[in-house]
């Protein structure tokens, strides 16, 4: 008896060593962080930004590297693929990990089953803005113009399928009204400031630079509370859409089956580093709020966010061409 004690003990004991080694030893190798877009997009400076951080910390290189394509899709399959060892990590955007799951006609990967949540870190709302010679200055008095004047307003987004443009068919479809959407590829305020179109919805980053200008009217934050960066400005769920939000993230995940010690290593460092003083100001500056989630709570918001954004998808019949 006492031989076949020490036998399961000695069996437990084997089982744990790689999990007790990947805590102490990891990294002791190089981390490369994989962004699904060009280098300059938003995705690719926070995650320069954060892998200039862990580099310091972990006193190995970390480094980016860009694989474009498909909204961040190739590059999320390339994770998806990776060995699960904590050395290929993949800074992921929403509109790859929630919205091309439905939007794309055949995806590579299954970010549920094949990734790893590691944290859910910076979250960006749209702003709702308008050419200035538009007369409404509410969203009320906005969507009240659209049902008097049904197909004759417009709304630029950065592109279909973009969170931006999902998001604006949410809202036609809450609001009852019938506004052209005009894609473009990427941020394009120019026909909006001049009037070809009547509004827009895009990330904050890319518009508070022109709206601050008063080059358009802001008139609402697609987050469900205020921004603490212009508190001054109602959310939609404030405006007549309760519970309204349509918010940009970027997470950090790693290929399904990477040990729970790197996970909680990784997490435990993004959390200090999203904490420093001088990353909250450079964040604030691109329009970005840290808000950094447990593995679980990402997988949570993943798996909801799929959902929520499937029904949009389909009953606004949106394609793509990728």
């Amino acid at each position: 008896m006492k031989l076949v004690h020490a036998t399961l003990l000695a069996l437990a004991a084997a089982l744990m060593a790689p999990a007790a080694d990947a805590q102490t030893s990891y990294p002791d190798r190089p981390v490369r962080i994989i962004v699904g877009f060009t280098a300059g997009s938003a995705t690719d400076i926070t995650a320069r930004m954060f892998a200039q951080k862990l580099q310091a910390a972990w006193s190995v290189p970390v480094t980016v590297e860009n694989i474009p394509g498909a909204a961040g899709s190739v590059g999320g399959d390339r994770v998806a693929k990776a060995a699960p060892d904590g050395t290929t990590l993949y800074w992921g955007a929403n509109g790859a990990l929630t919205i091309n799951p439905t939007l794309l006609p055949n995806p590579t990967f299954d970010p549920v089953r094949d990734l790893a949540p590691i944290a859910r870190v910076l979250v960006m709302p749209s702003l709702l803005a308008v050419n200035n010679d538009v007369p409404a200055r509410s969203v009320a008095a906005l969507f009240a113009l659209a049902k008097a004047r049904p197909g004759q307003l417009s709304y630029a987004s950065p592109g279909a399928g973009t969170p931006q443009h999902i998001a604006g068919e949410l809202l036609k479809s809450l609001a009852g009204v019938d506004i052209v959407h005009v894609p473009y590829r990427g941020v394009n305020l120019t026909d909006v400031i001049g009037g070809r179109v009547t509004m827009t919805l895009q990330n904050m980053g890319a518009i508070l630079p022109v709206v601050r200008e008063q080059k358009l009217r802001e008139l609402a934050v697609t987050s469900l509370a205020r921004s603490p960066i212009i508190p001054e400005l109602p959310t939609l769920a404030e405006s007549g859409f309760p519970g309204f939000e349509a918010i940009s993230w970027f997470g950090l995940l790693a290929p399904a089956g990477t040990p729970a010690p790197v996970i909680a290593k990784v997490h435990d460092e993004i959390v200090k580093v999203a904490a420093q003083a001088d990353m909250r100001e450079r964040l604030a500056q691109l329009g970005l709020d840290v808000a950094v989630s447990s593995p679980d709570e990402l997988a949570a918001v993943i798996k909801t966010d799929i959902a929520k954004w499937a029904k949009v998808i389909k009953e606004a019949n949106i394609k793509t061409d990728e």
